[in-house]
């Protein structure tokens, strides 16, 4: 009988995964292995583990690792794998990108209807018996810039074209894309804040786009111009956009990711007023573990027959 291939899920949730391998029909050909997330994995296992699925692992535990040949991230964002200092050279690395399309559009459709629509003033004049006759903003008409066209984008994209908006963004590789009217290449981001009544940043965390909304493009940007992101944290420089905000530069900004979180209470985005704080709730699925775990099956089964694995990370990019 062949030997079966050594796989560790480090997780605190590896019921959807086991299932996902049975229901692919894989659990005959791998010996599983599960280890929560707040302890380590023992020497056995780090001796004889061949395939990986974490959240995230601490720096000196993949060269302890002799016979790991792939990691499959239980996230999209692969920063904190990447910033490893030993991260080895030839293991292959993939991520959950994609795994995200079926919660983060409508929380940012939502988002957009919010911003648009006077139903949270309406709320507070209602706990005041306050009847204040207010108008709802139309999203239609309106053109909502995305920086950063992927899978993700590109549902919002579909969703937005559904309100009657114009959509326009950029792509590493720019080509036409459904439902989207104009794909520019990362160097047209000024012109795509220049001209959008909302911008939506979904830009991986990378050395490029570390603080790449500032003073300076900021400026660029409509005045009456909401700013969203849900994308990462590091995009934005905070004390810029709240100096933009008050002054009235950009209208307000939703934010669903931040540099630390939880945000710190005296962060100054907490008080800005048209800065609106979410608690990063645009990825989170009550299924989310089933969804990565189609995807981590899907690999495990390619990686079984030696073919090409999906959402492989190009370190060269960044993600």
């Amino acid at each position: 009988m062949a030997s079966r291939t050594e796989v560790l899920l480090w997780t605190d949730t590896p019921a959807a995964y086991i299932d996902a391998v049975k229901a692919a029909g894989l659990d005959d050909r791998v010996a599983i292995e599960t280890l929560p997330r707040k302890e380590r994995p023992s020497a056995d296992q780090l001796a004889k583990t061949e395939v990986l699925m974490a959240v995230a692992v601490p720096p000196g535990l993949l060269p302890a690792m002799p016979k790991l040949r792939w990691a499959q991230a239980m996230t999209a964002g692969v920063e904190g794998w990447l910033a490893l200092p030993d991260l080895p050279p030839t293991l292959a690395l993939t991520c959950a990108r994609g795994t995200h399309r079926e919660s983060m559009p409508e929380n940012i459709l939502g988002a957009l209807l919010y911003v648009a629509k006077p139903y949270a003033a309406a709320v507070e004049n209602q706990k005041r018996g306050q009847w204040v006759h207010t108008v709802a903003q139309p999203l239609t008409g309106k053109t909502l810039g995305i920086l950063g066209l992927g899978e993700i984008g590109q549902e919002v994209a579909r969703l937005a074209s559904a309100f009657g908006m114009k959509v326009i963004g950029t792509k590493r590789r720019p080509g036409p894309i459904a439902h989207v009217d104009e794909v520019l290449p990362p160097e047209g981001a000024p012109e795509i804040l220049a001209r959008s009544d909302f911008v939506l940043l979904l830009l991986p965390a990378t050395h490029e786009t570390d603080n790449f909304i500032d003073a300076r493009r900021l400026a660029l940007m409509k005045p009456a111009a909401w700013l969203l992101n849900f994308g990462r944290g590091h995009l934005i420089r905070d004390e810029d956009l709240v100096a933009a905000v008050k002054a009235g530069k950009v209208a307000g900004a939703v934010l669903d990711v931040f540099r630390q979180e939880p945000l710190p209470p005296d962060h100054p985005f907490w008080k800005t007023e048209g800065i609106i704080v979410l608690p990063h709730i645009g990825g989170p699925h009550p299924q989310r573990d089933r969804i990565v775990a189609r995807l981590f099956a899907d690999n495990l089964g390619r990686f079984l027959r030696n073919e090409p694995l999906r959402e492989l990370v190009d370190r060269s990019a960044g993600y």
